[in-house]
C-alpha cells in the first residue's frame, strides 16, 4: 500500500496523533489534574527531558494538551487535557484491558518477548 493511501486510513492517522512510546503514558498521567513539566518527568523516570519536550510539543499541536504559561518568576507553564484528548480515556482503558490479558496469557504461555521494559502498574487504575 502506498503512504498516500495511508494517509487517508483513519487508523493510521488515529496512530499518528497518539502512537508512540509515551503519549499515551502522558495523556494518562494529566487525567486528574494539569501537571507542569518537572512533574510529569518525575512521574515518567525513564523519559528524557528531550523526548518529553517534543511529546508535549506534538500532543499540543494536535491539539490534544494545552498549554498554560503563567506570568510569574520564576516562569510557570502547565500541561492540561482538552476535550479531544478526554475521550481518548475510554480506548485507553480498553487497551489497558486489552494489555492484561496479553500480560496474563503470556505469563501462562510465555508468547509475548520480555524487552526488559518494566510497568509500573498493572493496569491503568486511575482512568476510572
Amino acid at each position: 500500500m502506498k503512504e498516500k493511501n495511508l494517509q487517508n486510513c483513519p487508523l493510521t492517522q488515529a496512530l499518528l496523533v497518539i502512537g508512540g512510546k509515551w503519549k499515551p503514558i502522558i495523556i494518562s498521567h494529566l487525567r486528574k489534574s494539569p501537571k507542569r513539566f518537572g512533574q510529569l518527568n518525575a512521574l515518567i523516570p525513564k523519559i528524557s527531558r528531550k523526548v518529553l519536550t517534543t511529546q508535549l510539543q506534538e500532543l499540543v499541536r494536535d491539539e490534544l494538551l494545552t498549554r498554560q504559561s503563567y506570568a510569574e518568576i520564576p516562569p510557570r507553564v502547565e500541561y492540561r487535557l482538552t476535550e479531544k484528548s478526554k475521550e481518548l480515556v475510554p480506548i485507553f482503558k480498553s487497551m489497558s484491558e486489552w494489555g492484561m490479558y496479553l500480560v496474563e496469557k503470556n505469563s501462562e504461555n510465555k508468547t509475548l518477548p520480555n524487552n526488559g521494559n518494566r510497568c509500573t502498574s498493572t493496569k491503568i487504575d486511575h482512568l476510572d
